[in-house]
């Protein structure tokens, strides 16, 4: 590969790294947009490492956001802090159907990835789906993590496993199952983020080991400037969505995710 062709995939490599960063905390879908503007531009990695790898950047971001409440919450859970240990078990216990519907669905779950209109159409639907869980939702009864309890934690497990399929979005289906169980909008967006650490880490380990073989030292050069720019949007992006979610609820969100999806299936049928 020339130099000039090294400098264009690099530079596609920070473009989405940038749409990594600006879309994994808000329900719109980040891997929706990096697999369609991933296709518009044509850019090809091997597998589908890159997409998921990247993701890993924005995740490290929500521990450098958040790392007072992080740390101090496993330094509690060490010294026998009970809301501690509530926060640590409810998060890893929110984690497990998702590590064990991903590890046995994995295959299937490829075959969609690979559809740009599968995405489309579930970021239309979605966005639907958040519109009318908006006006569904009443006064919140749960105002933080600590008070979920396992059921509810459970739950939000199960929810977060829909966004398996491409275009639905992590973030948006772990908060609007959320919300329909009564969680505060500002509790639930930060839910999703801690919930995000230990999912998007484990299938990054999972995506490096299923495609070592199709990596090389060129395609590190790719992911590192797509994780590393990942990494310093989503910093930058993480806090800022949680007060724009406090003001102004999900709503513009759905209607974006309607509005580019609408543009997507437009674009693609040509």
């Amino acid at each position: 590969m020339d130099f000039k062709h090294k400098m264009h995939d690099a530079f596609l490599a920070l473009i989405l790294g940038i749409i990594e960063g600006l879309t994994e905390f808000l329900p719109v879908s980040s891997t929706g947009h990096l697999i369609l503007v991933g296709d518009m531009l044509g850019f090809r990695f091997p597998g589908k490492t890159f997409e998921i790898v990247i993701q890993l950047g924005a995740i490290l971001a929500v521990c450098v956001a958040y790392w007072g409440r992080l740390w101090g919450a496993v330094k509690g859970c060490v010294a026998g802090d009970a809301p501690s240990r509530h926060f640590v078990t409810y998060i890893l216990v929110a984690f497990l159907p998702a590590m064990v519907i991903g590890a046995v669905a994995y295959k299937y779950i490829r075959q969609l990835l690979d559809s740009p209109v599968t995405v489309a159409v579930a970021l239309i639907l979605g966005g639907i789906a958040i519109l009318v869980i908006e006006r569904l939702i009443r006064t919140p009864k749960v105002h933080a993590i600590e008070d979920f309890g396992l059921p509810m934690a459970v739950k939000i497990g199960l929810f977060q496993c829909v966004s398996m399929i491409p275009g639905v979005s992590r973030s948006g289906a772990t908060i609007m199952g959320a919300l329909l169980m009564g969680v505060e909008r500002k509790t639930a967006a930060e839910f999703s983020f801690f919930l995000a650490v230990p999912t998007m880490t484990a299938a990054t380990a999972y995506k490096i080991y299923k495609d070592w073989p199709l990596l090389s030292f060129e395609n590190a050069g790719l992911i590192a400037i797509g994780f590393l720019s990942a990494f310093v949007v989503a910093l930058l992006v993480v806090k800022a969505a949680v007060r724009f979610v406090g003001r102004h609820g999900f709503a513009p969100f759905a209607w974006y995710r309607i509005g580019f999806g609408l543009l997507m299936l437009g674009l693609l049928e040509r």
